[in-house]
């Protein structure tokens, strides 16, 4: 781990760890946006590379414990719920990841962090999108085909299963599962992508390791403020995390980073 074997590993350590705090309250709170808040802060000062093998332990133990805070049943009953949409996502993001030698990501995160932010914006000022709460397969598997999309090409694909669960409306405790199950789905998929890839190796294992409880620790702050708060304010929570998220989208693709 040659990140801890510098003169400022402590330093490095103790950041690190305030970072997967702030995410995992981040995520507890509207359920998502661990990743971009924690490989946007670990990329202050290691590289992107690294910051992204740091994460990726520590979304999927997260997205799992919120997959099942209501039980197995539960998140069964939302998997079944949303089958077409999970089909459709992994079915384009295990097709999309193909082509990152051939698109360039900074473009991919033009497209969908613009849209993103004005979705968001003109929600945020009273002016949603609106999806009746059984929008119908067809729609749901065109969002969960966008989402995989990107998600193959980018590893972003919060944002359009964010906007998709706002616009129908959907209960915050089930938002929250519903969310869990298709990024836990993802976290799988990006597990045994980056074993491959050789991003997690036994250097950065050990880190991504050590990332998981303090990103649990937010995690459960998270969820004590999200049960407490009602469901128009977590609406307006998820939407202002939607436009700080896109904004990021948009200077990642703008800087080509």
């Amino acid at each position: 781990m040659e990140i801890l074997l510098g003169p400022d590993w402590a330093f490095l350590l103790v950041f690190a760890f305030c970072i997967a705090v702030l995410g995992g309250i981040v995520k507890g709170v509207v359920g998502f946006a661990m990743p971009m808040v924690v490989i946007s802060g670990l990329s202050t000062f290691i590289s992107p590379e690294i910051a992204l093998a740091a994460l990726i332990l520590p979304t999927l133990v997260s997205n799992g414990w919120q997959a099942l805070r209501n039980g197995v049943v539960a998140a069964l009953g939302s998997v079944w719920k949303f089958r077409v949409f999970l089909l459709a996502g992994v079915f384009f993001m295990l097709g999309s990841a193909q082509l990152v030698p051939v698109i360039p990501e900074a473009a991919m995160l033009l497209i969908i962090g613009v849209p993103v932010v004005i979705y968001s914006a003109f929600a945020l000022v009273g002016r949603p999108l609106a999806l009746p709460p059984n929008p119908g397969k067809r729609i749901e598997a065109g969002i969960g085909a966008i989402a995989g999309f990107f998600g193959g090409i980018s590893g972003v694909w919060g944002p359009p299963t964010a906007i998709m669960l706002t616009a129908m409306n959907t209960e915050k405790t089930e938002q929250m599962r519903v969310q869990g199950v298709i990024y836990g789905v993802g976290a799988v998929l990006l597990v045994v992508a980056h074993l491959f890839s050789g991003v997690l190796n036994a250097q950065t294992v050990p880190f991504s390791l050590m990332l998981i409880p303090p990103a649990l620790l937010g995690l459960w702050i998270g969820f004590s403020i999200q049960d407490r708060i009602d469901q128009a304010l977590f609406r307006k929570l998820t939407l202002a995390v939607l436009v700080i998220g896109g904004l990021n989208l948009v200077r990642r693709g703008v800087m080509g980073v």
